[in-house]
């Protein structure tokens, strides 16, 4: 019997680490597969001129393949989107996971359930019809496509990643923990601030990242309400994003410019891995410290 017990184990043991080794293997292939497709592009561009040159205009006579303003504008619209939407992420799932009455709570984890499940296309759908109008009669515009926009429903859509996440990082806390900061006198709000939420830091920093990584990687509804036009990030003026770029291009393009497609998704790719690794960095000090 305990032979057979070992066996089984070992098998699953085997099963898990196969399935780890096919996930490493699929970025590893990623990885190479992009860097063999975007680095032609660079080194006959110019690595330069790729990164910091401001025009985009792959149609011209004379083409131009800087994507500066595309770079810019991904980095002010995940940058925009994270402002607005991890703080209110955040206190939302503090209120879900030590806050709300229990009927309140399974509404609100059902709503928020709902919203991870909307496709990106209907995000993109009603603000092109709901929120580029507002925009543009609110301030007075020709046209509400553009930068502020694009935040906006960035910022919608990565709400539910931050929230499920961090209610369940909050939940996993050790009640301990919060029963002996109450007898020491601390209020509940006290308690959950400074005690609950340091100690679930880790996994709210990982919901953090999920919200980055979502924000970074949208196309679609990102390419309907921002306006999908190279120019240099402004809040009310039309924009492309790195990654509209790709999805709007890569169907029609050929030789130079999808060589440069695939660059643009290296760039986005190593932004990525930037992000994580800077963020692993700071969780790995705390730690130590």
């Amino acid at each position: 019997m305990k032979r057979k017990a070992k066996i089984f184990e070992t098998v699953i043991h085997g099963i898990f680490l196969i399935l780890g080794l096919i996930t490493v293997g699929c970025v590893l292939l990623i990885t190479v597969y992009l860097v063999i497709s975007g680095l032609p592009a660079i080194k006959q561009i110019g690595l330069i001129n790729f990164l910091f040159g401001k025009t985009w205009d792959a149609g011209a006579a004379e083409p131009s393949y800087g994507i500066l303003a595309l770079i810019l504008t991904s980095v002010y619209g995940t940058a925009g989107a994270i402002l607005v939407g991890v703080p209110i992420g955040f206190l939302t799932a503090v209120y879900i996971a030590k806050l709300a009455p229990p009927t309140v709570k399974r509404v609100m984890q059902s709503a928020v359930s709902m919203l991870a499940g909307i496709p990106s296309v209907v995000y993109g759908l009603v603000g092109m019809l709901v929120l580029v109008p507002t925009i543009r009669k609110l301030f007075n515009l020709s046209d509400g496509s553009g930068l502020l926009a694009a935040i906006i429903v960035l910022a919608i859509m990565i709400l539910p990643s931050i929230i499920k996440v961090s209610v369940t990082s909050l939940e996993a806390v050790p009640t301990e923990y919060e029963d002996a900061s109450l007898a020491l006198g601390a209020t509940p709000v006290e308690t959950y601030f400074k005690v609950s939420v340091p100690a679930a830091k880790s996994g709210i920093a990982a919901a953090v990242v999920l919200g980055v990584g979502r924000a970074i990687g949208e196309a679609m509804a990102v390419m309907m309400v921002s306006g999908n036009v190279p120019n240099m990030p402004s809040l009310f003026q039309s924009v492309r994003f790195l990654t509209t770029a790709v999805a709007s291009e890569m169907a029609y393009s050929s030789g130079l410019q999808q060589q440069a497609l695939f660059s643009i998704a290296l760039v986005l790719f190593l932004f990525i891995m930037l992000i994580n690794a800077t963020l692993n960095m700071f969780l790995k000090r705390d730690k130590e410290g």
